[in-house]
């Protein structure tokens, strides 16, 4: 997401997955904007499989007080460091590495530490966890917003809005390549192709009488 780009005029942003990261959703709250994002791990956070990984950090206990995890074997992770990073952008993040205090001999360790093509062997490995604590604060907000009707709702015109528009670009007015090069001529472009499309939707709004209406209502189940 670029500030040139996204209108600070639209107050609430919906994407998919893709778009998902701390430096966007810390982007988007400075700008006084609410995402609606779909978390990248939203699908297959709901199958049996990940719910039942104890190695995943959202199935492992966590004590907010004092700030150290429990893992299976009753062990504690406790904080050993922080690390820092910096995206092409410049944005620096921040997370907390925790370290189990004692993986000797735990009948879970093969469950819980993942990565057959570590060099060093399970035996003598210990679990470590990388959290990133504004994301998943940030994350965790976002997902009660587009678990809400409104969130829903919005989810629902995306992929019937956005997912059609490249197919009606594609198929009904034969766009197959872009004409120019550069970032600034592509995205010029873009914009045309994408003000003729709207032009061409609110024609055929106005001819088949169905102006005003902006959002589908939820299915019934």
């Amino acid at each position: 997401m670029r500030k040139n780009i996204l209108s600070s005029n639209t107050k609430n942003i919906t994407a998919d997955a893709g778009y998902e990261s701390e430096e966007n959703y810390i982007f988007l709250e400075e700008n006084n904007q609410t995402a609606f994002i779909k978390p990248a791990n939203y699908e297959i956070s709901k199958t049996r499989k990940y719910k039942n990984d104890i190695g995943k950090i959202e199935n492992i206990k966590y004590d907010s007080g004092n700030d150290f995890y429990t893992c299976r074997n009753n062990k504690k992770l406790v904080v050993d460091h922080l690390e820092h990073s910096k995206s092409k952008t410049g944005y620096v993040s921040e997370k907390t590495v925790y370290r189990c205090e004692d993986c000797s001999n735990c009948p879970h360790k093969s469950d819980c530490i993942k990565g057959n093509n570590c060099k060093t062997p399970l035996e003598e490995r210990t679990k470590t966890l990388y959290v990133a604590k504004t994301f998943l604060k940030k994350r965790k907000e976002d997902l009660e917003r587009i678990l809400s009707d409104e969130g829903v709702l919005y989810r629902m015109n995306r992929s019937i809005q956005a997912e059609g528009s490249f197919g009606d670009l594609k198929q009904d007015m034969s766009f197959r390549r872009y004409l120019s090069r550069g970032t600034p001529n592509v995205l010029a472009e873009s914009t045309l192709l994408a003000m003729a499309r709207n032009i061409n939707k609110l024609h055929n709004k106005i001819q088949n009488g169905k102006t005003g209406t902006h959002l589908f209502p939820l299915k019934s189940a």
